[in-house]
């Protein structure tokens, strides 16, 4: 069966319109605590949320839905959405709920779940809500009603759980960090987990105001950043997207490393201490060299559906620990159920702490093939996999460039774009036919 409301990454849009409306939202939680209701008397959901200014009238309409359906809330405020996470498991709750649309712009958002594990929920639960949805409502009466209550202290809890993964034995003292929270969920959270672990904070992305998140911060715009750590004259900058769940770093020569050269990092702290992992998830995207390298270095690499839903479906199947995308999504799942950004940053300055050596150095012979990435917004009705002059484009670039690169072509699962990709040796030759391919392709204009 498909699924009608839920993408790679919970449910997202534009508010106001379908499926982000008041509404609607109300009538998901009341379906989703029905769900939850067949297998437990008095479930109790966690609700967390990012900086959007409609968060306050998401999270309203959830808490009535749960309640509605006779089931308990606790009101985190605006918190990563990792940390939502950690908190359903910490706290024992039934589900954790985050109210955030991640690196998109403000008029857009969305609402995820994670199991009690903290984990994402798989196709069957999704599934399970929206036949639940179909049905009509079942209010409980008065005296079963769900209750709501506020969780003061949940950012404090969250920071404390951070700093847990960092190794005991180490400090950051003597760093210098910029951290970049994009005007996000992790305002308040970021700076406090590398201050209290000894480095010297610079904070910048932490002034939200509703309109601002990811606006020229963070992740997805590293050019704030790039500019804060070379006139500070800081180590490394650490950028997080607006729901801190994926991590871009930035050294003090301000070379941006995406998430595919932090993971190899990761995976190779973990060998210079004796813990070599026995194989490695990455996606699609994940670039071709990394690949290369971790296989010259015995360790298994495969690759996933793009969403870190996908990787993390991937290492538990083959019990592994270690995936990540090029987005920042990493996933070390000896620290966290799921993909925070504040844990992946600690994972590697702790690489660097402890040997001595700088991100460069650590990922020297390490190259990147050149990616040319294109998004192309179609028109909703236009069949881009039809396309016959686009196929014809494809077979003749896959053709040229041989082993030396690669091509994909896919569907966003968050927004309404298709991702064109090529990769190879050389950056002309990816760009070029990265453009060839995009303009078989009918554009929105």
């Amino acid at each position: 069966m498909t699924r009608k409301y839920f993408g790679t990454d919970g449910i997202r849009g534009t508010v106001g319109q379908a499926p982000i409306t008041p509404d609607f939202v109300l009538r998901l939680a009341h379906a989703v605590g029905r769900v939850l209701k067949k297998s437990q008397s008095r479930p109790t959901v966690l609700i967390g949320k990012d900086t959007r200014i409609s968060g306050y009238m998401l999270e309203s309409a959830l808490e009535s839905g749960f309640n509605s359906a006779g089931v308990d809330v606790v009101l985190l405020g605006p918190l990563p959405t990792p940390g939502v996470a950690y908190l359903t498991r910490a706290q024992r709750a039934s589900l954790g709920v985050v109210i955030s649309a991640s690196h998109n712009a403000y008029p857009d958002n969305g609402i995820k779940f994670f199991s009690a594990q903290g984990t994402k929920l798989d196709d069957a639960w999704e599934l399970a809500v929206e036949a639940a949805l179909e049905e009509d409502p079942v209010w409980v009466d008065s005296a079963n009603l769900g209750k709501a209550r506020r969780l003061n202290d949940a950012p404090g809890r969250y920071i404390e759980f951070c700093k847990s993964t960092f190794a005991n034995d180490l400090t950051l003292r003597d760093m210098k960090l910029v951290v970049d929270a994009a005007h996000g969920a992790a305002y308040q959270v970021a700076p406090n987990v590398f201050h209290e672990l000894g480095a010297e904070v610079t904070s910048i992305g932490v002034s939200p105001d509703g309109l601002n998140i990811n606006k020229g911060f963070g992740a997805t715009h590293p050019e704030a950043l790039v500019a804060a750590v070379t006139t500070q004259g800081a180590d490394y900058g650490i950028a997080l997207d607006g729901d801190a769940d994926r991590l871009q770093l930035v050294d003090a020569s301000g070379r941006l490393f995406n998430g595919d050269e932090l993971l190899y990092l990761m995976v190779s702290e973990r060998i210079a201490r004796g813990d070599k992992p026995v194989g490695v998830v990455g996606t699609l995207m994940t670039n071709k060299a990394v690949e290369m390298a971790l296989r010259k270095q015995g360790i298994e690499f495969v690759r996933a559906k793009v969403g870190d839903r996908y990787v993390l479906e991937e290492l538990d199947k083959r019990g592994w620990l270690l995936g990540g995308e090029g987005s920042g999504h990493l996933l070390a799942l000896d620290r966290h159920t799921t993909g925070d950004g504040i844990v992946s940053a600690l994972q590697v300055l702790q690489a660097c702490v402890r040997s001595g050596k700088t991100v460069a150095q650590l990922l020297e012979g390490v190259t990147l093939f050149p990616q040319t990435l294109i998004n192309v917004r179609l028109a909703p009705d236009q069949d881009w996999k039809a396309n016959k002059a686009l196929a014809t484009e494809t077979q003749r670039i896959e053709a040229e460039l041989g082993d030396s690169g690669r091509v994909l072509i896919r569907a966003s699962g968050t927004e309404p774009l298709v991702r064109v990709m090529v990769e190879a040796r050389d950056a002309a030759q990816s760009e070029s036919c990265a453009r060839r391919l995009a303009a078989t392709l009918e554009p929105v204009r």
